[in-house]
C-alpha cells in the first residue's frame, strides 16, 4: 500500500489548525474548490499550514464565492524539515518557476536568490516565488513550507556566513570526480547544517570563487563532464546532497 494518498485534494491555509477550527478561504481558493473542482458541501480534503501538521477537513459554503473549511482530525503530525538552504542565482521567468518548484520537492527548507557577477536576471517577483513554493508543497505532500528569503549579493551572503553551516557550491572548474565521494570526503561535522549554492550560467568569476573557497566549511562540487543549465544543475546537485549528506540516508 502506498504510504501517501496522492489522489486526495490538498490545500495550504494560513489559519491555526485544531479540531473543529474554522478555516476561511480566500477568493482564489473558493473558486478553485467550488468552480474548478466543483466540490459539494461536506466534501473532505487535506489541509496544512506548515506548522500544525496535516488535517482532514470538510467543506462548507454559503455560496460559490464564500467558503470555509472545518478541521476534523489530524492525519499527519508536523515533521521537522531537513535543514538545507538552497541558494541560487536568479533565472528568467519559467525556468525560475521550475527551479523553485524542484527545490521545494527535493527538500529545501529555505530558498534565497543570490546576485553574482554573471547573474542575468535582476528583477524578481517574490509573490510569484512564494506561490510556486506553496503549489509544489500542495502537490507533493510536503508539510513544511520553505521560507523565501530576499535577494542578497554574494558578498553580503559570504561576509555574514554563519558558523556551523556547510556551504556546498557547484563549480564547473572543480576537478571531475565522483561527487558522492567528494561529499563524503568533506567530512561534514556531525549535526552541521547545509547550504547548496547554484551559480549563474556564466559561472562564478575568479574573485567569487576565491571568496567561496576561503570559507572554512566549503565543499566544492563538480557535477561531471557535461555543462548543465542552472535549473538542471540544481536538481542534480540536490539529489546528490540529499543522498550523501541529507535526509535520504534514513
Amino acid at each position: 500500500m502506498a504510504r501517501y494518498d496522492f489522489s486526495a485534494h490538498r490545500l495550504y491555509v494560513e489559519t491555526a489548525l485544531a479540531p473543529g477550527a474554522s478555516v476561511p478561504l480566500d477568493r482564489a481558493q473558493a473558486n478553485y474548490l467550488g468552480n474548478v473542482l466543483r466540490l459539494p458541501d461536506g466534501a473532505e480534503l487535506l489541509i496544512f499550514n506548515g506548522q500544525d501538521g496535516e488535517w482532514r477537513a470538510a467543506l462548507a459554503s454559503s455560496s460559490r464565492k464564500s467558503m470555509s473549511l472545518t478541521a476534523l482530525t489530524m492525519v499527519r503530525p508536523q515533521e521537522a524539515p531537513c535543514d538545507l538552504h538552497y541558494l541560487f542565482a536568479p533565472l528568467k521567468h519559467a525556468r525560475l518557476d521550475y527551479m523553485v518548484q524542484k527545490a521545494v520537492e527535493m527538500g529545501a527548507s529555505l530558498l534565497r536568490p543570490v546576485q553574482t557577477q554573471h547573474t542575468q536576471a535582476t528583477r524578481l517577483n517574490a509573490e510569484r516565488m512564494r506561490a510556486n513554493v506553496i503549489e509544489a508543497a500542495e502537490q507533493c505532500g510536503i508539510l513544511a513550507v520553505p521560507e523565501v528569503a530576499p535577494l542578497a549579493s554574494i558578498d553580503t551572503l559570504l561576509d555574514g556566513w554563519p558558523q556551523g553551516r556547510s556551504l556546498i557550491f557547484c563549480d564547473e572548474d572543480a576537478p571531475i570526480r565522483d561527487p558522492i565521494e567528494a561529499l563524503h570526503a568533506a567530512q561534514k561535522a556531525e549535526g552541521s547544517s547545509l547550504a547548496l549554492l547554484i551559480g549563474p550560467e556564466g559561472g562564478f568569476d575568479a574573485r567569487e570563487r576565491e571568496k567561496l573557497l576561503s570559507l572554512p566549511q566549503t565543499i566544492r562540487l563538480s557535477l561531471g563532464p557535461r555543462i548543465l543549465r542552472a535549473d538542471t544543475a540544481g536538481v542534480a546537485a540536490m539529489a546528490l546532497v540529499q543522498a550523501a549528506l541529507g535526509d535520504w540516508r534514513g
